[in-house]
């Protein structure tokens, strides 16, 4: 295994914007000279003095040592011009994001640099191998993408182009360690790990908006209160800007020849074209004037509790929210399993309570003979959640459905009614990252423990999205995506190879191909 850069080394870093000052300032407190350079005149010189504040104010709230702080300021020394990384060992990149312009700096770079230093690019979604082309040296380039804010975000993807020297990936990976960050391998493909397998997360968002299943506040409130996200994918996008989210998912669909899993939504292509881009314009999917009203998500009306519920067969994931119920002083009756109902069913008066296996509501009433069908979502932990969505079929009538929504409440969960969505919000969201997630591993991407890594790391995600569809059962997400391509006819929910492999062979994801996280590309 490579050793990290010793802390001899000088690194260079080229732009000093968000992106490079961030990086800068990592580096430096982790004990390296620092060489900041940026043709914009003034601008390195800028980014140090505000790499010196930002670690005072740090030191003055005690939370790093005040010599530490002023040490690393001190190794941050502004440049002129390139020639001055000539003792680096490694110079990052923090440019534009555009090919020829990366491309162009790092072909000035590999003849000024001694042979042996690295050059690493923190883009978000170039190949490394198409940087890489044409220079002397291609096995030496590498991709190294941080995320912002770069002192505060603990991931690192190294990517690996198709010349790029393992050894060279290796390094960069142990040194990325050495400054406390989190690395990940990836191979060189649109989106790497995090921009592609979180393109789920807004997809299915957008199509449950388009369809009118529910506005936007509330799906935000129901992937934060049941998924246990931490931004639902409304307001997201709008800290995002969603000319650049829009941007991002359109890239990576054309990059991987219009495939119907990456397709862009109408829906936000519209909003980019009116100009609501989101937080920085004061509107996006929300209204961010100062007079505007937060987003309320809706939700049902108090309604009387159920004296008794009676539970047939076993509730299997649900049982903590069965638990729930019980506590909260109504009777929970078990009987034998319903033969339409494997997973279990609660049984409230007229009503049968069951959760959603992927199929509208309606369909699976008229399959199962239940007219009077409610379904409710996934839920990252029924022990706690605050909220759940629920679908009823098109013939279930009110009295069935309100004694359903009373059960819920009285264990203290607040209801959001869908229209009759498949999959509903949380379920269908979870699946479908954990679909793309096992589709990077069989393609070789990256590790399924790297995968996880990543999307906890890089995007905040409660579980990774293997270990997620581990805990909730393989089969269960196959199900679900099986029934989403049954609804939809779409290319767009097929089946990755890999759950159907794990699914019949009974193994999990998590540990696909010796799935922790390695520090290995899957081949």
């Amino acid at each position: 295994m490579a050793a990290a850069l010793s802390r001899e080394a000088t690194v260079a870093v080229i732009g000093a914007g968000a992106m490079g000052s961030g990086i800068a300032q990592v580096v430096a407190q982790a004990g390296h000279s620092v060489r900041l350079f940026d043709t914009r005149i003034g601008a390195a010189e800028r980014a140090r003095d505000a790499i010196g504040q930002t670690l005072a104010g740090l030191a003055a709230k005690g939370r790093i040592d005040a010599v530490a702080a002023s040490e690393a300021t001190a190794r941050i020394a502004p440049i002129h011009a390139l020639g001055d990384c000539v003792s680096a060992g490694l110079v990052v990149e923090a440019i534009v994001e555009d090919l020829e312009t990366k491309r162009g700096l790092l072909r000035e770079l590999e003849v000024i640099v001694p042979r042996t230093a690295i050059l690493a690019s923190n883009t978000s979604s170039l190949s490394i191998t198409a940087l890489a082309a044409g220079m002397k040296s291609p096995g030496r380039i590498v991709g190294m993408h941080f995320f912002n804010p770069v002192p505060l975000m603990e991931l690192v993807e190294v990517i690996s182009g198709l010349a790029t020297d393992p050894e060279v990936a290796d390094t960069v990976h142990a040194t990325a360690i050495a400054w406390g960050k989190q690395p990940v391998h990836a191979k060189s493909t649109p989106g790497f790990i995090v921009n592609r397998c979180a393109r789920p997360f807004y997809g299915e968002a957008l199509r449950l908006l388009a369809e009118r299943a529910a506005d936007a506040g509330t799906l935000d409130a129901l992937m934060r209160e049941a998924g246990g996200f931490r931004m639902g994918a409304f307001e997201l996008m709008d800290l995002i800007g969603n000319d650049v989210n829009f941007a991002v998912t359109r890239s990576i669909w054309e990059a991987h020849f219009h495939d119907p899993r990456y397709a862009p939504s109408l829906l936000q292509q519209e909003r980019v074209a009116a100009g609501y881009l989101g937080r920085k314009s004061g509107r996006g999917f929300f209204d961010y004037g100062t007079d505007a009203a937060r987003p309320v998500a809706r939700t049902e009306t108090a309604r009387p509790a159920p004296a008794r519920v009676v539970l047939h067969g076993e509730p299997g994931i649900a049982a903590p929210l069965v638990a729930r119920i019980a506590r909260a002083g109504i009777a929970v009756d078990r009987q034998a399993p319903q033969t339409a109902f494997p997973d279990g069913v609660m049984a409230i008066g007229d009503a049968w309570l069951a959760l959603s296996d992927g199929r509208p509501a309606t369909v699976r009433a008229a399959a199962t003979g239940t007219r009077n069908l409610v379904l409710f979502d996934l839920a990252l932990d029924y022990g706690s959640c605050a909220r759940l969505a629920v679908a009823c079929a098109d013939g279930c009538d009110s009295a069935a459905f309100a004694a359903s929504v009373g059960a819920l409440q009285a264990a203290g969960i607040a209801v959001s009614r869908l229209d009759d969505a498949a999959a509903l919000a949380v379920l269908r969201t979870v699946a479908m990252l954990a679909n793309e997630a096992a589709d990077a591993v069989t393609m070789g991407i990256a590790s399924a423990g790297d995968v996880d890594v990543a999307m906890r790391k890089g995007v905040n995600y409660p579980r990774g999205p293997l270990e997620w569809a581990d805990a909730i059962g393989v089969g269960r997400v196959r199900e679900a995506i099986a029934n989403l391509a049954a609804h939809y006819g779409e290319d767009r929910y097929r089946l990755a190879p890999l759950i159907e492999r794990r699914q019949a062979g009974a193994g999990s994801l998590a540990g696909a191909f010796g799935g922790a996280a390695s520090g290995k590309v899957a081949t």
